[in-house]
């Protein structure tokens, strides 16, 4: 019967909890297999509840749920460990990554290759790598799962990219030779294949790619704002 369709074992990270009732959570998964998932956690803010130490963010967790609506319900949640814990400028990248996926991925849509390049990051984030090839690696996995890849290697006409001249990235083309009077940012030919190459090591790449990547995500999210980025802008001015 509907009703009692079950997911069992499923390797997944929590993005989100809502509070629902005066002892419940409404959890926003991120599973492997099953892609975002909404989810109901009942009892989980009982104080003695054995949930509230097992749902923990950016933490690996295995998870089984039930239901045929939209909703699901959790039927299990343990914690798997073996990833230190987020914090300070880390944990708000690390949330910078929930919020772009509980804003540009549909429920219940499997995206695996996402999935690793999400644990990959989180993973590299909290043993303290450097955050430009962490986060662009993984904006650019998301943004080729949800179906717009980019084409660093060669130009909207099909000629390979040059590293010394310099590059329009338009979102529905691709790159295009800058004739230098567009009166918008462009980018060097460098910056693109070291992008293709996950090379940031140049400090020029890093800023470059790093505002492509905003320009980028920034259409994609038609207009919704990032509040993990306000946030670290308003630190930043402190």
């Amino acid at each position: 019967m509907a009703h009692k369709q079950r997911v069992d074992d499923q390797r997944a990270y929590l993005l989100h909890t809502y509070p629902y009732s005066e002892t419940s959570l409404i959890l926003d998964v991120f599973s492997r297999d099953h892609g975002r998932v909404p989810m109901l956690a009942r009892g989980a803010r009982r104080p003695r509840a054995a949930l509230r130490g097992v749902l923990i963010g950016f933490q690996p967790l295995e998870l089984g749920w039930f239901g045929a609506g939209e909703v699901k319900t959790l039927a299990k949640a343990e914690w798997l460990g073996g990833v230190p814990l987020l914090n300070g400028r880390c944990l708000l990248l690390g949330y910078y990554l929930n919020e772009l996926l509980m804003k540009l991925l549909p429920r219940e849509d499997a995206h695996p290759a996402l999935f690793d390049a999400y644990e990959a990051a989180l993973l590299a984030l909290s043993h303290g790598a450097a955050d430009a090839p962490e986060l662009r690696r993984f904006e650019k996995s998301l943004l080729r799962e949800i179906g717009y890849g980019l084409s660093l290697n060669q130009d909207a006409a099909g000629q390979a990219i040059k590293p010394d001249d310099r590059y329009l990235y338009l979102v529905e083309r691709g790159a295009v030779m800058a004739r230098g009077d567009e009166g918008v940012p462009t980018l060097a030919g460098k910056t693109l294949l070291d992008m293709a190459a996950d090379d940031y090591t140049d400090i020029r790449t890093q800023a470059e790619s790093k505002t492509l990547m905003r320009q980028l995500i920034a259409h994609h999210l038609a207009g919704q704002s990032l509040q993990s980025r306000r946030v670290f802008i308003e630190l930043q001015e402190l």
